[in-house]
């Protein structure tokens, strides 16, 4: 069994990644080589703007290849709740930019032509108890009056066509939506991004961003770069210059494992539908079916920070969980576990805008793979003035009280989870 990410280890070769020091200038500087970095890159680049991107790490190496490979309608809280929480008219614009999230991922797909092995088969959330088979039907309810009529609910006999497992008792199709490969999507983004003109950096680290003049002079562990604009896309960056960020997001531990590849029959059986499954459980789980026909099954299975003698503790319980909820599975198998940090806020909802003149897009929740992506779309047109794009631009930021940037409150969170899973 690896402890690496099946997404970067199957991935073709990146060959895009500059070589020598980091000197110079550029029109912008992302800090971050993610999807949101990426992204940015590939749209500034395009409009003509040059732009360095510098990752502390290997490209894509952070959340990027380290997600399930879902790309999804749907935000990351309940949309009853976020209803009550923000009021209808902005929970329908929480809703819809996710929706545009998608659709911005299948056009960079289609419009760089990039082969990352995409489905648009949808999302199915599964209902792992009986009444909450009663939430979905009022969610459905709620969606499909306010915001989408392309969702269904399925009951228990139908579920049985789509999941073959005893453990659900309802579900909610969400039909626009898919699934690819990470690695594959990070290396034909970077290409993209180089083809329009960006240089990119790998094991860049930043330790400073400092005023000069009328742009800034970024510091990095290969050498220094003057920038007239900032994009910071780190993510949960737990080094560097980025402490007003950390206070912000808890790094929340999410894991995975990939099974051997499965005989075809095997898979028509147990998941005819190839779709993006999604449990209603607090520690919930996803799974999907990768491009070479092996199972992905991830979850929380422990809130802690991804670490490797961590990741193989969460990779043991998982393939319990999997055992139990599919036990044509059992004896499949393990071949990768992994884990990666999900850059989780305080209101579950993505963060963009500016600090001290220095943009930023954060915060995806666990939904950061179409929504990272669309965000460098949108914060290139940020920077460029167009500030009315950034759909979360009146969304206030305070930090997460009594947190310094180190998560001690996580195995708190976790039993509290736990808990309340028991009981709900």
């Amino acid at each position: 069994m690896k402890l690496d990410s099946y997404w970067l280890d199957t991935a073709p070769p990146l060959l895009s990644a500059c070589e020598g020091p980091v000197d110079g200038g550029a029109d912008v500087v992302v800090i971050g080589a993610g999807f949101t970095g990426l992204s940015a890159a590939q749209a500034l680049g395009k409009r003509g703007a040059s732009v360095t991107v510098l990752d502390a790490g290997r490209i894509g190496g952070g959340a990027s290849g380290r997600n399930g490979g879902q790309v999804n309608t749907g935000v990351a809280q309940d949309f009853v709740a976020l209803a009550a929480q923000l009021g209808m008219e902005r929970a329908r614009a929480c809703y819809r930019a996710f929706a545009d999230a998608v659709d911005t991922v299948e056009r960079l797909i289609r419009e760089e032509n990039i082969d990352c092995d995409y489905l648009a088969t949808g999302k199915l959330k599964l209902a792992s108890k009986p009444h909450h088979v009663a939430h979905l039907e009022k969610t459905a309810a709620l969606i499909r009056r306010e915001v989408d009529t392309n969702i269904e609910l399925l009951d228990r006999e139908r579920i049985r066509d789509e999941v073959q497992s005893e453990s659900f008792y309802g579900g909610l199709l969400q039909r626009h939506g898919g699934q690819m490969h990470m690695g594959k999507f990070t290396v034909g983004l970077a290409d993209a991004a180089v083809r329009h003109g960006a240089k990119l950096y790998e094991h860049a680290a930043v330790s400073a961003i400092v005023k000069d003049g009328a742009g800034y002079r970024i510091t990095t562990t290969r050498g220094e770069v003057r920038a007239r604009q900032v994009l910071i896309a780190t993510g949960p960056s737990r080094h560097g210059p980025f402490g007003w960020y950390r206070r912000r997001l808890a790094p929340v531990g999410s894991f995975i494992v990939v099974t051997e590849p499965l005989a075809p029959e095997l898979l028509a059986r147990v998941l005819p539908k190839r779709r993006a499954y999604t449990t209603t459980r607090l520690m919930h789980n996803y799974f999907r079916v990768t491009p070479d026909a092996r199972l992905l099954f991830g979850g929380r299975a422990r809130f802690t920070a991804s670490e490797r003698p961590s990741d193989a503790k969460s990779g043991r319980i998982l393939q319990e969980g999997l055992a139990a909820m599919f036990p044509a599975l059992a004896n499949a198998r393990i071949d990768y576990c992994w884990g990666g940090l999900v850059d989780m806020s305080a209101d579950r909802l993505p963060h963009a805008g500016q600090h001290d003149g220095v943009y930023f897009s954060m915060g995806y929740s666990g939904h950061g793979t179409q929504m990272s992506t669309h965000m460098g779309q949108v914060m290139a047109d940020v920077m460029d003035g167009r500030e009315a794009r950034n759909p979360w631009r009146e969304s206030e930021w305070p930090a997460i009280p009594g947190h310094t940037g180190k998560p001690w409150f996580l195995p708190l969170v976790g039993t509290y989870y736990r808990i309340k899973d028991i009981f709900y």
